[in-house]
């Protein structure tokens, strides 16, 4: 007898739980009957879409008229060869495409912490620019927190506390104003597709109690908690039973209410210069109050996996003087 087949169900699912990767558990299911029932009971999940989806330089690349001409040949071949087709396996997942989140996680019955993670950033910004979000959701956007700059440059000779005194001129503090409400509207756009890419894995897995949405750049990410899925999950039941048409690719953004800082350029204790420094708290419009933007703004970037250089913007921005702005929804 393999000696693995001793290990009782409980430890080998411990032990897929730490493996997590959706890639890699699928091609489990391929192994034997046990690991294809086991597999599917990991409640700890990471699903990172640009390998689920099997995409690669190469399939970016314009085929010639020769390499097109011979896939349309094997394809015609091949639908009149019924004979030599097999029975699905659950690795074939792993190249059929398109493929949503859903259907992915279709035989996964017990998640309950999902990470799902993006080939790349939605916001499209200058060369030099930065932003960097996290958003929380419910029915719709909850909080999101904006952390942006437009270049950052290194000074080794630095090791003064920010600079306060730096001031704009009216016609540079109306064009940045122009500039960061661009940033905050492009972060808050895709937040909300990212949201709305999760619409089906949320109404299907109601066990899950948590949903991190992230791209590989570290450039934006969006958090769900037990209790905002379930509560959009009921809107979503509302909305069904009425047949209301959805036309649209992404969540619609509420009203907001915009507690903005910034500074025209800002000295960093680690002699990091970031120009156009921004730091925007995003609520819904009468939902919430504006006193916890610290705490809502630590928590996002402060403690976030040691990325020093936003943390310690975050501190200092948090000093300077606070603009309200209010946008309508979109």
């Amino acid at each position: 007898m393999d000696a693995f087949d001793a290990i009782p169900d409980p430890v080998v699912i411990d032990i897929l739980n730490k493996v997590g990767d959706v890639k890699t558990l699928i091609r489990c299911r391929s192994v034997s009957k046990r690991f294809n029932s086991l597999a599917t009971q990991s409640d700890s999940l990471l699903l990172q879409l640009d390998q689920i989806l099997g995409t690669t330089e190469s399939d970016s690349e314009i085929d010639s008229p020769i390499a097109s001409f011979f896939r349309s040949l094997f394809k015609s071949i091949h639908g009149f060869l019924p004979i030599f087709s097999r029975p699905a396996n659950p690795a074939e997942i792993l190249t059929r495409s398109p493929k949503t989140p859903a259907q992915i996680l279709a035989g996964f019955n017990r998640i309950r912490n999902l990470e799902v993670e993006l080939y790349g950033g939605d916001v499209k910004l200058e060369k030099g620019a930065a932003v960097k979000w996290k958003a929380e959701f419910g029915e719709t956007l909850k909080t999101c927190v904006i952390v942006a700059f437009r270049s950052a440059t290194v000074n080794t000779s630095a090791t003064e506390s920010p600079i306060d005194g730096v001031v704009e001129s009216d016609s540079e503090f109306v064009c940045g104003l122009k500039t960061r409400v661009v940033w905050t509207i492009s972060a808050l756009m895709a937040a909300s597709t990212r949201h709305y890419l999760m619409r089906d894995l949320v109404k299907e897995h109601k066990e899950m109690e948590k949903l991190t949405v992230r791209d590989r750049e570290g450039e934006g990410t969006v958090v769900m908690d037990a209790a905002g899925m379930k509560e959009y999950r009921e809107t979503e039941a509302r909305v069904d039973e009425k047949g209301f048409e959805r036309v649209r690719d992404r969540t619609v953004v509420p009203s907001v209410r915009m507690s903005m800082r910034h500074a025209p350029s800002l000295k960093l204790k680690s002699g990091i210069c970031l120009e156009a420094a921004t730091l925007v708290v995003v609520r819904p419009t009468g939902v919430a109050s504006d006193d916890n933007d610290a705490e809502l703004a630590t928590e996002a970037f402060a403690a976030d996996g040691g990325d020093c250089m936003y943390g310690e913007a975050v501190t200092a921005l948090l000093k300077r003087r606070r603009n309200v702005l209010e946008m309508n929804s979109f």
